[in-house]
């Protein structure tokens, strides 16, 4: 059976999506069967870090409803073991039919290694959807101080939910800027009170992928490409450091 992974973040502009995009690429790079859902009902964002703007995607609603089979999900093109649902855009969170999109992702579970919720920013019920049915998540954050609140205020709400399986990841860390705010991951991490994932630098390049509507592993194997590895192979149990290079 696969495992379940909801990518949330208490605040948008973290860098949550693109994030969820590339640890799931690092994953199909490995030889991973991996599924990527986009579940920001009415935005869709996940097709663009993943670099398929122009990609004739399938919306897991019509999986869900049974207009079409999950088999159906765009296959990535550079990473033909990476799979990916859209998210709808014509109904609302609340609309969704937790039982139908729940038993869509037990079918997942036997068809992939991994299945990454990219949830929407925020505690609405997006949030609560993917939260209530990811066997583990990854809280995303960065250095700013909102972000940094709204992260410990949302690991608060996923505790008293029943989440014990909770990482952190800190991204878009920048050496001087840090330096600058006294600030360190470690502050970060006492705030959120949440064990370390990893790190993630800084990197225009994950704005230049897409960009030019490319996967951001594709584009560079540095700076946050390597960072999404490391934390790739993190969750693959791989003993690997934590770095900020």
């Amino acid at each position: 059976m696969g495992e379940l992974i909801a990518v949330l973040s208490g605040k948008g502009g973290t860098g949550k999506t693109s994030l969820c995009a590339g640890i799931s690429a690092a994953l199909a790079s490995m030889g991973k069967q991996v599924l990527c859902i986009d579940c920001d009902i009415g935005l869709q964002n996940l097709d663009l870090a993943l670099g398929l703007s122009h990609a004739a995607a399938l919306s897991f609603q019509e999986v869900c409803q049974g207009n079409y089979p999950l088999s159906k999900a765009t296959r990535h093109p550079v990473f033909p073991s990476l799979a990916f649902l859209t998210a709808p855009i014509h109904c609302r969170a609340e609309d969704i039919d937790r039982e139908a999109f729940s038993q869509m992702l037990k079918e997942a579970k036997k068809q992939f290694h991994y299945i990454f919720l990219d949830a929407p920013a925020g505690l609405d019920a997006g949030f609560q959807l993917c939260a209530s049915l990811a066997d583990r998540v990854i809280l995303v954050t960065n250095g700013d101080a909102a972000a940094v609140r709204d992260a410990a205020r949302t690991a608060q709400i996923l505790d008293a939910m029943g989440r014990q399986d909770i990482r952190l990841i800190v991204n878009r860390t920048d050496k001087k800027l840090y330096e600058t705010m006294r600030l360190t991951v470690d502050d970060v991490m006492d705030e959120a009170a949440l064990p370390l994932l990893g790190i993630v630098p800084n990197d225009p390049n994950v704005t230049l992928a897409t960009v030019f509507d490319e996967p951001l592993l594709k584009y560079t194997k540095k700076g946050a490409a390597a960072a999404c590895k490391r934390i790739a192979k993190r969750i693959l149990g791989l003993p690997v450091p934590i770095s900020t290079k």
